[in-house]
């Protein structure tokens, strides 16, 4: 019988996946998988500078292609490392195989270097954690951990790998590509339609709520035929970005979360009859945004609602969300809902005024530059299908809320962790995932705290020619914290930054570097950055003293 050592048949089992692009940071009890992975001629890896932003990389990879994201790591510290960003990626729904490398088998109850139960540390940041702890068990094992991360809701598969299991040889070999796909849902119980059916038709204020899991191209696809058909008014939670197509964008009123003070927060509060589709709670807490827990929700999603005291559906349909949208938009005959009402009207005119805004700042100030000014001239310079990638932050809230998006996956953030860090690890990503690499122009965009997170990663971004405008909106503090804790106590505390030349950073990483000191800079400076051909790192002097109103005007009771 043919026998392969076990590291050949890890990395075949990655390869029959469809992983092209491997995120980590070597060490000696893994290195067995790295030498390996150097002779495949089609998987590329990605040597990252923290363990952190290769699992970040690796979530982005896999939010974007839908193929698990793989980033591995060695033992002791390089697996911990690994922590947050597993957690960000099980939270979000991102599908991540982390490849984690231990002592050997005949050392692991003995104090020794680098030995640390890690599948008890990583366990709980992922959906599910084994160890190979066999040879013949590799090729099993590493089927079972894609399947798992890629079956909804997605999320991380941890794998452990005993340094001297990778040099002994296995007669069982790795599966073939047809394995890998996760199980295919079907359409939901059929006793459920008629009830959600008449529930929408009879409706006076429907709303169509997309969460998380509608992002993805197949539901994307669902969700504009049934509004293609069928005037419903929807609204977006931050990573549902982009269902809604230009063409449909008179439907929408807008992304929520965190604050409930937008449109679509008043929207959801008068609405009568709530299509919930593939939201997840932990985007956008339901105590929130359905305080008295009256609002008549139907649960469109892959698992049974989180049922609760704020989130209690009358209507579950389980099963594959794309088939039921379809099927909704197949058999509804007609809707009661007039569209064209005063108080939509209205709410769009609330939805769009922030457009005016950014007009009142002249271009020839010399001061700092407002939000929505830079909104506002970035989304003149850039396609539908340049992807953008957020970092945490107060530039998040502003993007998030303002940023049109058209398309699903072209702006991506960190919503369920909030994970400080992500803008440039995603970037790299979402670069590196192109066909060809590297050839579409990325921006990612952070705060000046946040950027410091991962700031290491930018001379990745150089090494690997990824052609990536990375924009700072610096004020020297971490003012997503700040502006909150001045609500709160009249003061902040612990919040001030500073002390970094952004601009030679950049350069000594081989980026090109910029400084956007004042308003009548920026537009000169984001034509210059944008056009270059590479990494480029823009610092942009930011104008945060209204960011206090994101959180202000929050919907009080009567809109119960």
């Amino acid at each position: 019988m043919t026998e392969k050592q076990v590291s050949h048949i890890i990395v075949e089992s990655i390869y029959n996946a469809g992983v092209r692009v491997v995120f980590g940071i070597p060490g000696a009890k893994i290195d067995t998988i790295f030498d390996t992975l150097s002779d495949h001629p089609e998987i590329k890896l990605i040597v990252c500078r923290h363990e952190q932003n290769a699992a970040m990389m690796a979530a982005a990879h896999g939010r974007i292609t839908g193929i698990p994201g793989v980033c591995i790591a060695t033992s002791g510290p390089g697996a911990s490392n690994l922590a947050t960003g597993l957690v960000t990626a099980t939270t979000e729904g991102d599908p991540v195989v982390a490849l984690i490398g231990s002592v050997p088998r005949n050392m692991n109850t003995h104090r020794t270097h680098q030995s640390m139960k890690a599948l008890d540390i990583l366990g709980p940041t992922s959906k599910i954690a084994l160890g190979i702890d066999v040879e013949d068990q590799a090729a099993e094992v590493i089927l079972t951990a894609f399947r798992q991360a890629a079956t909804p809701p997605k999320g991380a598969a941890v794998i452990n790998l005993p340094q001297d299991v990778s040099k002994l040889n296995s007669k069982i070999l790795a599966f073939p590509p047809e394995a890998y796909p996760a199980p295919r849902w079907g359409i939901a119980n059929h006793e459920q339609y008629g009830k959600v059916l008449d529930m929408i038709q009879k409706a006076k204020s429907p709303v169509l709520f997309l969460g998380a899991r509608s992002s993805a191209p197949i539901v994307v696809s669902a969700v504009r035929n049934l509004l293609s058909k069928f005037s419903i008014p929807t609204i977006e939670t931050f990573q549902a970005a982009g269902a809604v197509s230009k063409e449909l964008v008179h439907l929408f009123y807008g992304r929520v979360g965190l604050f409930r003070n937008q449109a679509g927060d008043k929207l959801l509060a008068s609405s009568d009859l709530i299509l919930a589709v593939g939201f997840d709670p932990v985007e956008y807490d339901a105590f929130i945004w359905n305080p008295s827990g009256a609002r008549r929700i139907v649960h469109i999603d892959y698992q049974p609602s989180d049922y609760g005291v704020y989130y209690h559906p009358v209507a579950e349909l389980l099963g594959s969300v794309a088939e039921n949208i379809n099927f909704l938009a197949d058999n509804m005959k007609s809707l009661t809902h007039d569209i064209s009402n005063d108080f939509l009207a209205d709410l769009k005119k609330q939805y769009y005024g922030w457009q005016s805004l950014p007009t009142t700042q002249r271009f020839n100030s010399s001061d700092p530059v407002h939000p929505l000014t830079f909104i506002t001239e970035l989304q003149k310079r850039l396609s539908k299908d340049t992807t953008v990638c957020v970092d945490v932050g107060t530039v998040y809230i502003y993007m998030m809320r303002y940023f049109f998006a058209y398309e699903p996956r072209r702006l991506l953030c960190s919503d369920g962790q909030q994970t400080l860090g992500v803008g440039l690890p995603f970037a790299i990503a979402a670069s590196l995932t192109q066909d060809p690499p590297c050839t579409q122009k990325v921006i990612s965009m952070s705060g000046d705290g946040g950027f410091m997170f991962s700031s290491m990663e930018l001379v990745t971004a150089v090494q690997q020619k990824c052609n990536i405008t990375h924009f700072i909106w610096n004020d020297s503090s971490y003012n997503m914290v700040e502006f909150q804790e001045e609500m709160k106590y009249g003061r902040s505390s612990g919040v001030k930054l500073g002390g970094i030349d952004f601009k030679t950073f950049a350069q000594s990483f081989g980026a090109r570097g910029y400084r956007v000191e004042s308003a009548d800079q920026l537009r000169g400076v984001m034509d210059e950055a944008l056009s270059f051909e590479g990494v480029s790192l823009v610092d942009v002097r930011i104008d945060y003293s209204e960011a206090g109103s994101l959180a202000q005007n929050v919907i009080q009771d009567e809109w119960n």
